[in-house]
């Protein structure tokens, strides 16, 4: 029998949130992929809280959905409950937050993988990868190996890492899984830089050990949509329960008494964790004044009796954490399944990538996930389609795709990664984006759809849809401008009973819907003429009512772009502009930015180092 062929277009390495996005993609763009995981039986894992979505997480779920990714539609079809967050302030920071099945979401994304022809999934560990005649080689464990030209590293948390319960440490990936010792060893052979960054989880507890009645509950919600725009939203009835307590003086006692023994504080730990998801003794020391913090208890599967208690995330020993845990009300006799702990593990220092995820100095090499920096499934998928999409590019000999920051979260985050410098792991936040009234998740497929169908990651059937649905928001635009009221009218005299707004003179509906009492489904009640639509309404609502701001930042937008357009030669050398600062010059050869915009962001670059050089370019154009 002929041996099979070894040599694909595109091999991904690591089958996490960042990997299953990447070779779904790249897939859809026609090329034979590879997808390499350590553990065939933990695609897609979630080793930490199983939730996706909240503020500016939830945008970016939205984002890749609208370009045809898949986060979205696997938390619509694994969901246990679902929230909408932020329902009382501004539309610029609404956002939904699901709690899934963890163990049904990786049954339906292998299978959603499996199902692609173009998608090969092997399990093995990778040991070697070598570039020779334009193309790498990667090699396994097992001594076989394959070849592609472009290759996307997706590893997640498994490179180099180490688990620390206490003073106690070991070599191991999440959850006990094999890491990936010799794969960065051979990346630090290539010229690749690392850096050393932590995070932690919380104990895994036994439900059934609880004490429920004395917690408050979380119940989800029957919500108007899911997270994506694709498949039809079937909220689950009913939802499934969350639940919240609180730490008490008890617990800080215990934490306070034994911090000596935390990893976080004895030494053990070199890397970096996140300001924004600290470990329960750094929230102890850090805010002593607090008498307690929330701990929600959240389901992680129906077909488990465990559960995750977000908010006591520590590094402690595990007879601690059995000493700590009984003193939060309701988990006085709670089970430990498997203790929490701290792990650290290698990531690269992003200036070492183009805003295509590629590896300045390594053709067809790109990298995506928390292997660059970033926390969070959300920011991991959002990499992996990026990735995905400009290895497809490059394979194809196209010019790559770049998303600006008044386009995406996407492009802010990648933006935020590469320009500026990464001191934590990077979380996406509404406040990280200047434009985010115009960046909203009930927008997201009127600004990439169009995008997803270039590249093939949309059907036809699903962009048909999608046409719809813009003509049906623009003739609801329409409709709304055309339509007056008369201020002698029933209708006038019905329209100021139901609001509270009196019509004093004749106003088209468009003016009526911007005062924030009136909304566009009052006002169907009333003007039958206007068209119905469940989805299209918020959408209409949100660019009548907040007209002004979004024209302020289309002007914005517009400086932006301008700045954008100024590029800056690939290779360009720094050393020949005068008056540059000294740290300015090594900041612009580090980062080498695409655009004059782009060397605006970076930390260190001054207005009169921007003027010096926008006057040499300038120059030299001339």
């Amino acid at each position: 029998m002929a041996r099979r062929e070894r040599v694909y277009d595109v091999i991904v390495i690591g089958a996490g949130h960042a990997g299953c996005e990447a070779a779904h993609v790249t897939a859809k763009m026609g090329l034979r992929t590879l997808l390499l995981t350590l553990n065939f039986n933990n695609i897609a894992f979630m080793p930490c809280n199983p939730s996706v979505g909240g503020p500016g997480k939830s945008h970016l779920v939205r984002e890749v959905d609208a370009l045809g990714g898949l986060i979205g539609r696997v938390t619509d079809l694994t969901h246990l409950q679902v929230r909408a967050l932020n329902t009382q302030k501004g539309p610029a920071v609404r956002a939904l937050r699901a709690q899934v099945d963890k163990r049904r979401y990786q049954e339906v994304m292998q299978s959603i993988l499996e199902k692609e022809p173009l998608i090969e999934l092997k399990q093995g560990e990778v040991v070697s990868l070598l570039r020779k005649n334009n193309s790498w080689r990667v090699g396994l464990s097992t001594g076989i190996v394959f070849e592609a030209p472009a290759v996307i590293l997706a590893p997640g948390t498994f490179l180099r890492g180490r688990v620390h319960i206490g003073l106690n440490n070991f070599s191991s990936g999440p959850q006990g899984q094999q890491p990936a010792i010799a794969l960065p060893q051979q990346l630090e052979k290539e010229g690749i830089k690392f850096r050393r960054f932590k995070t932690g989880t919380p104990a895994r507890l036994r439900r059934r050990s609880l004490n429920f009645s004395v917690m408050k509950e979380q119940p989800g919600e029957i919500t108007a949509h899911g997270f994506s725009f694709w498949l039809p939203w079937q909220p689950r009835r009913p939802p499934v329960s969350c639940w919240l307590t609180y730490t008490t003086e008890k617990t800080h006692e215990i934490i306070r008494a034994n911090l000596h023994r935390a990893a976080l504080y004895c030494g053990a730990i070199k890397g970096v964790g996140t300001r924004y998801c600290p470990s329960l003794e750094g929230k102890v020391v850090n805010f002593p004044h607090r008498e307690r913090h929330q701990v929600f208890i959240e389901p992680e599967s129906e077909g488990t009796d465990e559960v995750y208690a977000s908010g006591l995330s520590t590094s402690l020993p595990e007879e601690i954490q059995e000493l700590f845990i009984p003193t939060v009300p309701g988990l006085e006799n709670a089970e430990i399944v498997r203790p929490g702990y701290a792990i650290e593990y290698d990531v690269i220092d992003p200036e070492q990538l183009t805003l295509s995820l590629q590896f300045k100095e390594l053709p067809g090499l790109f990298s995506a996930g928390q292997i660059n920096g970033t926390s969070g499934y959300e920011e991991a998928a959002a990499q992996g389609i990026m990735a995905g999409i400009n290895a497809g590019l490059y394979l194809k000999g196209e010019d790559p795709f770049f998303l600006r920051r008044d386009e995406a979260y996407i492009g802010v985050m990648l933006d935020d990664l590469i320009t500026k410098e990464l001191d934590e792991p990077y979380r996406i936040m509404t406040s990280r984006a200047e434009f985010r009234l115009s960046l909203r998740q009930d927008n997201a497929d009127l600004r990439l759809a169009e995008y997803g169908y270039r590249y093939k990651l949309l059907s036809e059937e699903e962009y048909s849809r999608f046409l719809a649905r813009k003509a049906k928001i623009n003739e609801m635009i329409k409709t709304l401008e055309k339509t007056a009221i008369d201020p002698d009218s029933e209708r006038a005299l019905l329209f100021s009973s139901k609001t509270g707004v009196p019509v004093k003179q004749k106003i088209t509906l468009k003016a009526a819907l911007q005062n924030p009492d009136v909304t566009y489904d009052l006002l169907r009640e009333i003007f039958d003429e206007l068209p119905e639509g469940v989805g299209e309404s918020e959408v209409v609502e949100n660019q009548i009512k907040y007209h002004g701001y979004l024209a302020r930042e289309t002007k914005m937008a517009e400086r932006l772009k301008k700045m954008e357009e100024k590029k800056i030669p690939e290779g360009f050398d720094y050393n020949q502009v005068p008056n540059l600062s000294f740290v300015a010059r090594e900041k612009l050869t580090a980062v080498a930015p695409r655009t004059l915009g782009q060397a605006s962001r970076i930390n260190g670059v001054g207005p009169a180092d921007l003027a010096a050089l926008l006057i040499w370019l300038d120059k030299k154009r001339k």
